[in-house]
């Protein structure tokens, strides 16, 4: 099975809402669509961002793509009713390095 990462900044929560609530909600979403992997935060240049790694089922490289940016696209959206987000970046795991698709 191909593997993904979905990597979204955090920019800022929405009231109400504790810290662990984003990542809580990030795998809830991500997982009712594929098997996460890992998870982690971390922040960069003073940013926080949450990185999931997740399974697509195979396919071809296209309808994996698509999959796994539809997936993301579900992650960020789930996000977004208890944070405020950044920058939504998916990557595909090649031949052991991280490419962005």
């Amino acid at each position: 099975m191909p593997s993904y990462r979905a990597v979204l900044q955090i920019t800022g929560l929405r009231p109400g809402h504790p810290p662990e609530r984003v990542m809580d909600a990030a795998r809830e979403a991500l997982g009712s669509l594929h098997h996460v992997e890992a998870h982690q935060i971390d922040v960069v240049r003073g940013v926080p961002q949450i990185t999931l790694r997740f399974l697509v089922e195979a396919e071809n490289d296209e309808a994996e793509v698509a999959a796994a940016r539809r997936a993301a696209l579900v992650l960020q959206d789930a996000v977004e009713d208890v944070a405020t987000t950044g920058r939504l970046q998916v990557l595909r795991r090649r031949r052991g390095a991280w490419i962005p698709v």
